[in-house]
């Protein structure tokens, strides 16, 4: 049975041709861009669920792409590269990015990740469509739409990647419950996921900052040394 559409966006022609014949013969139809122009292209017009992203390429690189994918769309972003500085991962997080995973690595823990991915992204999807309608989270200068998926901060629109998303919802799901970073990570990212916390901690400072850009107070999302993350709404939940 045919599965989700992926784009693969790599300047490597003998791994492009690996992870292409690898995700066809395991039902995906796969889409390949040598370069980010190219992959950019191919997302408009094939507008595939997921994407595999490598770093290092001619003209425009990874980053840029990363950055120029999260302007419009949410759906995953996986980053494939031969880099392993933790600064490099850092800020593909901060980009935007879902995951990161190094070269040379095992086409069974690739798939793997994927289809972890693209089932959260099919639950996400899920659940947006089918909540009753006017299904907000709102609070002073706040409100989360979960029916279509959205934040906006003071009227206007906050463009969060999906984990951030993720993560802002589940903690305003429950004000004042103080979170573990485990807790979020096993929450998010789930149980099996070959991470590790290191990425909720990247992720909670991305989500405060885009947060903090658009004028939020910044204590709504707290540090509880030595236990966690805790939403603290400024005032009481307003009326819906």
């Amino acid at each position: 049975m045919a599965k989700e559409d992926i784009l693969l966006i790599e300047d490597e022609e003998g791994i492009r041709g690996l992870v292409q014949l690898y995700l066809e013969k395991k039902g995906y139809t796969v889409f390949v861009a040598e370069d980010g122009e190219q992959g950019l292209e191919l997302l408009q017009r094939k507008q595939p669920k997921l994407v595999l992203l490598d770093i290092e390429m001619p003209g425009m690189d990874g980053f840029e792409v990363c950055k120029r994918i999260r302007q419009v769309l949410n759906i995953p972003i996986i980053f494939i590269s031969c880099r392993r500085d933790v600064m490099d991962k850092v800020k593909c997080f901060e980009l935007g990015g879902d995951d990161y995973i190094t070269k040379p690595f095992d086409f069974a823990e690739l798939e793997a990740r994927i289809t972890a991915h693209l089932r959260r992204y099919r639950q996400s999807e899920t659940q947006s469509n089918h909540i009753e309608p006017m299904n907000l989270l709102k609070f002073k200068g706040l409100t989360i739409d979960l029916d279509s998926y959205s934040c906006y901060v003071h009227g206007k629109p906050c463009n969060l990647s999906t984990k951030e998303l993720q993560l802002l919802i589940l903690l305003a799901q429950r004000p004042k419950h103080v979170w573990s970073a485990e807790q979020l990570y096993d929450q998010i990212w789930g149980y099996h996921s070959t991470g590790d916390v290191q990425t909720v901690k990247v992720h909670i400072s991305n989500l405060r900052r885009k947060l903090e850009k658009k004028q939020l107070n910044p204590q709504y999302i707290q540090t509880v040394r030595g236990f966690g993350y805790i939403f603290n709404p400024i005032e009481e939940k307003e009326e819906m």
